[in-house]
């Protein structure tokens, strides 16, 4: 987590405006958005996505195909494109995210008010930590973090109680994965093997200095209906207000408030 300590293609085709500093690349990406936005609303050939989007047939042709072969469109020859499998996933991961932040928010908000911290409201996406939601906390001095951000797991609170479930042979790829791109890290595999065994029977997970300086976090999972863990909830303070017995208050107060939401989406 990106913390701070604060105190209190083509350019020449259609009419789309840019700044000077717009890339080609970013044209082309604007351009694929719109084709497809056109093929929701119903435009299933490229004569059809070319007249709406003033486009020529070619560049539409080399955008829809790019999409097909990523699976954001289909295409078939009898009835034209169509919207791709590729959404479907990412519609279904945006309306999970959207229902956690929203079941989860007024339990965070409570998490913060207990604890004076941040909160924050974190899933696994792409073997990384993502974090979809926080809650300022009221100290005079706080910890700052954004939403849309992307961590590693290794070295999170939120990573850490992400992975509670897996075997340790998943546990030791991520490390080794993670130890390749950030090779400076407190604990050799065989220690950190050693611990995330200690956090999951705790069923709660530190991150003591590992990924900022002075910052230590306190994070617990939550679970859905089947018992998978969905998501994870970390409170994060300065190491000053964050000692060994005050971890121990806090962990309690975070598994308080993983059990509630997790209550919520069925676990039992």
């Amino acid at each position: 987590m990106s913390q701070s300590v604060d105190i209190a293609v083509d350019d020449d085709e259609g009419d789309h405006s840019s700044s000077p500093r717009t890339s080609a690349g970013a044209l082309t990406l604007f351009k694929g958005l719109e084709v497809l936005s056109r093929v929701a609303k119903g435009d299933a050939t490229l004569g059809q996505m070319a007249k709406a989007l003033q486009l020529n047939k070619t560049t539409v042709h080399r955008l829809a195909s790019t999409l097909v072969e990523a699976g954001f469109l289909s295409f078939n020859a009898r009835e034209g494109y169509a919207l791709g499998t590729k959404l479907l996933e990412l519609g279904y991961a945006a309306s999970q995210q959207i229902t956690l932040t929203r079941v989860s928010r007024e339990h965070l908000r409570q998490l913060s008010i207990d604890t004076g911290d941040t909160v924050n409201l974190g899933v696994l996406e792409r073997d990384q930590v993502h974090y979809i939601d926080k809650i300022p906390g009221s100290r005079r001095i706080e910890v700052r973090c954004v939403v849309g951000e992307r961590q590693p797991l290794r070295h999170t609170g939120l990573g850490k109680a992400l992975l509670l479930d897996e075997s340790e042979d998943v546990w030791r790829e991520v490390f080794l994965r993670e130890a390749a791109i950030f090779p400076r890290y407190r604990y050799d595999l065989r220690q950190w093997l050693e611990v995330m065994r200690a956090y999951r029977a705790k069923g709660a997970a530190l991150d003591l200095d590992e990924n900022e300086d002075h910052i230590r976090c306190v994070a617990a999972p939550i679970r859905d209906m089947s018992g998978k863990i969905v998501a994870a909830v970390s409170v994060s303070s300065i190491a000053q207000y964050m000692d060994d017995a005050r971890i121990e208050t806090v962990t309690a107060y975070v598994k308080e408030a993983t059990a509630k939401i997790s209550a919520e989406f069925g676990y039992r």
